[in-house]
């Protein structure tokens, strides 16, 4: 059976716009392969996630990532120090060529550090505004409705997904978990189609003991489940720049193994056609390793697929 596989993109910042975006369609045009961009459109404030020095386990995600290193010393200024640059303002005609390119897109954010850091405290009026914003600024890219949005951070709940649910998404990719899913929180079953990140990320494995990083390509390929969709999220600014090399080996390797790589939307079209045979689960918010604070993620199902009457 072969393997079937996912490449999710998550563009954080205005330089991984600019520099890690055309790397990694330039790497996944050379390799053949479809992923989907999820881009962050507005204001780059990276500087001011200096909040979360107090969550536990981020000092030493710090240390062992090299994030100065691989982000850059003035994008981790931006917001504080130095002014916030507006990525769609500045990068749109770029944004473009990754459609034209024949790659996927979809919302990540308007502003990265406001919704990763903020989105459990805003209400769901203000949950709501921000993500109306990131529709408007990717319709001013793009000139139609974004189909798809994964959170920052997976950071996710219930007013993020009813402004998922009434923008009419056809998918959304907000949590860490195992198989595609309608996702309840609190009773409430969601209607817009929950597509889980399956695999750790780069950021959650580097400078790990455990983990040496030339076995890192070997250990994903180890960990990719063959009866069931893997979903793996990549960094515009960790593989489309600093760790470029290890996602060219990564692409080698998928190649050689035969890994069937499918864009989201197929998978999530493929889904919906049998909406039925979709489980419903929880979404929870759970920490898991390799990563600081807690994300959301998916809960074991609720009900039977074909009776949801109960919630």
């Amino acid at each position: 059976m072969s393997v079937r596989l996912a490449l999710k993109i998550d563009v954080d910042t205005e330089r991984g716009t600019r520099i890690g975006v055309p790397n990694l369609v330039a790497d996944l045009k050379g390799a053949g392969f479809p992923a989907t961009f999820f881009l962050s459109l507005g204001p780059d404030n990276t500087g001011r996630a200096i909040s979360r020095v107090f969550r536990p386990g981020f000092l030493s995600k710090v240390g062992r990532t090299n994030v100065v290193g691989l982000y850059g010393l003035r994008t981790l200024l931006n917001g504080t120090l130095l002014p916030a640059p507006h990525i769609r303002r500045r990068h749109a005609a770029l944004l473009r060529t990754v459609a034209a390119a024949g790659f996927e897109t979809g919302i990540h954010c308007h502003d990265h550090y406001r919704w990763q850091d903020h989105v459990h405290t805003m209400d769901a009026d203000q949950v709501q505004a921000e993500f109306n914003v990131a529709r408007e600024e990717f319709r001013a890219v793009f000139d139609h409705e974004a189909v798809a949005a994964a959170a920052p951070g997976w950071q996710a709940n219930t007013n993020s997904r009813s402004a998922y649910d009434r923008a009419g998404l056809l998918y959304g990719s907000d949590t860490r978990g195992t198989t595609p899913y309608f996702p309840a929180i609190d009773g409430e079953i969601f209607k817009t189609l929950e597509i889980p990140t399956t695999l750790p990320t780069l950021d959650e494995l580097l400078g790990r003991p455990e983990y040496p990083e030339r076995q890192i390509v070997l250990h994903l390929l180890s960990l990719m489940v063959p009866s069931r969709l893997n979903v793996f999220t990549l960094h515009a600014e960790l593989e489309g720049m600093g760790k470029r090399y290890l996602f060219a080996a990564l692409l080698t390797a998928f190649r050689r193994a035969g890994v069937e790589v499918v864009p989201l939307s197929r998978v999530a079209r493929e889904c919906l056609s049998a909406p039925d045979a979709i489980p419903v689960c929880p979404l929870l918010q759970a920490p898991i390793d390799g990563r600081s604070g807690l994300v959301a993620v998916q809960g074991p199902p609720l009900t039977a697929p074909q009776d949801r009457s109960i919630l």
